[in-house]
């Protein structure tokens, strides 16, 4: 595996990192519209990216609420571990915060991934933004 770096900021140092991979993933990808996309959340919220030789190929966000979101790796980089690596960081991080707990809404098609790190399903299915989404939460 390449030696991949994440680094967290807030959005005011990394949104000219994240936001091209959540337009990448999100708004091209899976067609959510922009305004859907970007929210106040990210002004508050501590953001992590995964460059490979400083470029920008994963990115997700942690929010005060304890709740991860907008976990997105750019397509050529799926299936490599990349993903994992990034949660694994954000959650190393979170019981460094002393959080009891993380959420998440995983999209359905990623539960099994979530699961592998531990996540639970709670309650059942739901729309957002027209894709399937449930639930997910881990004790820390």
């Amino acid at each position: 595996m390449a030696d991949f770096k994440i680094i967290s900021g807030a959005w005011a140092q990394l949104q000219a990192e994240a936001a091209p991979v959540r337009e990448q993933v999100f708004i091209q990808e899976q067609q959510i519209a922009p305004e859907d996309e970007w929210d106040a959340q990210d002004a508050i919220s501590q953001h992590f990216i995964v460059l490979d030789q400083g470029r920008p190929i994963a990115a997700a966000r942690l929010l005060p609420n304890n709740s991860i979101g907008r976990v997105a790796v750019l397509k050529p980089y799926r299936g490599q571990g990349i993903g994992r690596l990034l949660m694994l960081e954000i959650m190393r991080q979170a019981r460094l915060q002393r959080r009891e707990f993380l959420k998440l809404s995983s999209q359905v098609h990623a539960v099994q991934f979530y699961a592998g790190l531990g996540f639970a399903v709670e309650g059942a299915q739901y729309l957002d933004c027209g894709i399937a989404h449930i639930d997910m939460r881990i004790k820390l």
